[in-house]
């Protein structure tokens, strides 16, 4: 189990692909691991560089006391990039983890070429909507808010089906303090302005069924960006490369072949 020491905090990551291949990184959403990414991973053109992580407080990462600052969650993927010398890649990023690659592409543009935003925002939610979850979610427990969560993730016929079961899993096995720290840093994150001063080539990827990020929330926000295309899945919800790996694999390789990236 590969564990990078970036001294505050332990993050840890699996390599896949080809070693001299082009690098693409993935950063996964509130509530998941580098596990959101096993059923589409397969299906990706060969002799890509693939990184995946646990973002601080998820997964098998550490768990620094919270609440958390995007700032924060940002400086860890540059450093564990740095320490990787991973430069040039493409970023996808889905929900919390499009929040940091949109962080990490205004202040390391010699790390990331281009970006792949998935059912994600520039600003998600109010927050005092945030610290309301985050006050439910203590009392309750991620298993007591479960129910809820999953039904902000799928469209209402995918809740009884496997894909729904392996993410309630994923969720109820996210150390409460870190789902909880990771959470407040959505919440005081407003990216409108320093998205909007971005220029890379870019592509947004959205749900039609998404109820936790809703597809215009992430058109509106692939807009600040000039030239970034848009993409809906049609019958997805919040975790297109979970419940629709296919088309969110062949929406992500028509993209990197687009922009020369395989």
């Amino acid at each position: 189990m590969p564990i990078a020491d970036l001294g505050e905090v332990q993050l840890h990551y699996r390599f896949d692909g080809a070693p001299d291949g082009q690098p693409l990184v993935f950063a996964n959403a509130l509530g998941t691991d580098l596990r959101l990414w096993d059923r589409m991973l397969p299906l990706l053109p060969e002799g890509l560089h693939i990184l995946r992580y646990d973002i601080r407080g998820q997964g098998q990462s550490s768990i620094p006391v919270g609440p958390y600052a995007m700032g924060t969650l940002v400086r860890d993927a540059e450093r564990l990039l740095d320490l990787l010398n991973i430069r040039d890649c493409a970023f996808v990023g889905l929900g919390l983890g499009g929040m940091i690659a949109q962080g990490l592409a205004v202040k390391r543009l010699d790390q990331i070429r281009a970006l792949v935003l998935s059912n994600t925002a520039a600003k998600l939610g109010l927050k005092p909507m945030w610290d309301d979850r985050i006050a439910r979610t203590r009392a309750l427990g991620l298993s007591g808010m479960a129910n809820e969560v999953m039904e902000r993730w799928f469209p209402k016929p995918a809740l009884s089906g496997p894909e729904a079961t392996t993410a309630r899993a994923m969720l109820e096995s996210q150390p409460l303090e870190g789902y909880l720290g990771c959470a407040a840093a959505i919440g005081g994150t407003d990216f409108y302005t320093p998205t909007s001063g971005l220029r890379l080539s870019a592509l947004g990827i959205a749900g039609d069924r998404d109820r936790a990020t809703p597809p215009d929330l992430l058109r509106e926000t692939i807009d600040l960006i000039p030239g970034a295309k848009f993409h809906l899945i049609r019958g997805a919800g919040h975790l297109p490369c979970l419940d629709r790996p296919e088309a969110f694999a062949t929406a992500l390789t028509s993209f990197l072949k687009e922009i020369g990236h395989i």
